[in-house]
């Protein structure tokens, strides 16, 4: 770059140290890069950047070098094209139905207990844009064939374990669906996270993530990411140019670094909850515990087929005769899990999804999905496990 040596003091304590050229090292681990523009020797080099014909970076929110090498570690791990990251994973899920032609007179099958968020959403604002939504068992394959023949949807949407009642997607069998019926498969993938389960290579168009959960995986980071085909990837990518729903360097850098200890925390995670789902099973106070790796669950031989043994970090259970007051008293009463609004971290955390995550929700439309005023999520921590457990028994006395 040129010199600035012999400029004023003012001037040099502002550019002072700045873009020093390139030299012949690699940095061990990716460096938060927080410029939000660049500079080149030429306009003609800016200019071939701009067009794609010159690998390069030009403006934040554009791309950067930091959420770059995050999206390339997503689209690595969920083995798909490439990755596109968002300021959230509500960002990810509103810009993945729109990428895949979600407007005005165009229709959405979707399942039933999908993520509250996710539900108002498709009920609320794309309803309101003219969308018809049909929602959908997904687990009933006969249901989701008639709604994508009667509704010619564009999308179908699915999570492949869902919040909160872990109901596990056959996922390949709903990508022959929606694409007979020429549909695109948008599956949440947060749950599982990529070390469970790869949509992507089960013929689903994109998988997304709260990357704020077991992808990053310490509580401290909001983020989204959508994995799916470069030809997606460039849809998205246009999309997010002009809503600028864009994922800052420094929680890219947070959500890269969880998720390099990913592999050894869901490890912990999956252990201790098939723990935690099969002693609460078997507590008196329990009327019952929805979790995949129990054998008396819907599919767990699905889930086995699909995750190889490991059935996730995520369980719901209804304790006996309780309304919202018995459980906010059994919430109360925790001191190792925290009742807390979200899921994924460290921590073992808890939640009454009725007035949490499905809060939105009327109270006839949670009974539809089968969310009751005495469920509570749990999603289990690293802590060891007979910890989590004498929590929960000391709780469940009160």
């Amino acid at each position: 770059m040129k010199t600035i040596s012999k400029k004023s003091f003012q001037t040099r304590a502002v550019h002072a140290g700045e873009r020093v050229p390139p030299a012949d090292f690699t940095p061990v681990t990716t460096p938060i890069w927080t410029t939000v523009g660049y500079l080149y020797e030429s306009m003609d080099d800016l200019d071939a950047v701009f067009d794609g014909n010159k690998r390069g970076q030009v403006y934040l929110r554009y791309s950067n070098p930091t959420v770059e090498a995050f999206e390339n570690a997503i689209a690595d791990l969920e083995v798909a094209d490439a990755a596109q990251a968002y300021s959230s994973g509500m960002a990810a899920i509103h810009a993945a139905l729109l990428a895949v032609g979600v407007k005005a007179g165009t229709a959405v099958v979707a399942a039933l207990d999908v993520y509250g968020a996710t539900f108002s959403l498709l009920n609320s604002l794309f309803k309101s844009m003219d969308v018809t939504l049909r929602m959908v068992d997904v687990t009933n394959h006969d249901e989701v064939e008639s709604a994508l023949k009667e509704t010619h949807a564009v999308v179908l949407y699915a999570e492949s374990i869902s919040n909160p009642l872990l109901k596990v997607a056959d996922i390949p069998a709903l990508a022959e669906l929606a694409h007979r019926y020429s549909a695109s498969l948008l599956v949440d993938n947060t749950f599982a996270s990529p070390y469970l389960f790869n949509p992507i290579a089960h013929r689903a168009d994109m998988s997304i993530h709260s990357a704020t959960k077991y992808i990053s995986g310490h509580g401290d980071t909001l983020a989204g990411v959508v994995a799916t085909s470069n030809e997606n990837k460039k849809k998205l990518f246009e999309l997010n140019k002009l809503v600028g729903s864009v994922l800052g360097p420094f929680e890219s850098w947070l959500a890269l670094r969880g998720l390099k200890t990913l592999p050894l925390r869901m490890k912990q995670h999956c252990q201790n909850a098939q723990q935690v789902a099969g002693w609460l099973a078997k507590h008196s106070r329990v009327a019952k515990v929805n979790y995949p790796g129990l054998v008396e669950h819907p599919q767990h031989a699905l889930a086995d087929k699909l995750f190889g043994g490991r059935y996730g970090g995520m369980l719901s259970f209804e304790i006996k005769g309780a309304g919202k007051a018995e459980v906010y008293r059994f919430m109360e009463a925790l001191n190792v899990c925290l009742p807390a609004t979200t899921l994924g971290d460290v921590y073992s955390l808890v939640l009454h999804p009725a007035t949490s995550s499905h809060r939105s929700l009327t109270a006839e439309q949670r009974a539809q999905v089968g969310i009751s005023d005495g469920l509570v999520r749990l999603s289990a921590g690293i802590e060891a496990v007979e910890d989590i457990l004498s929590d929960l028994e000391g709780a469940l006395k009160v």
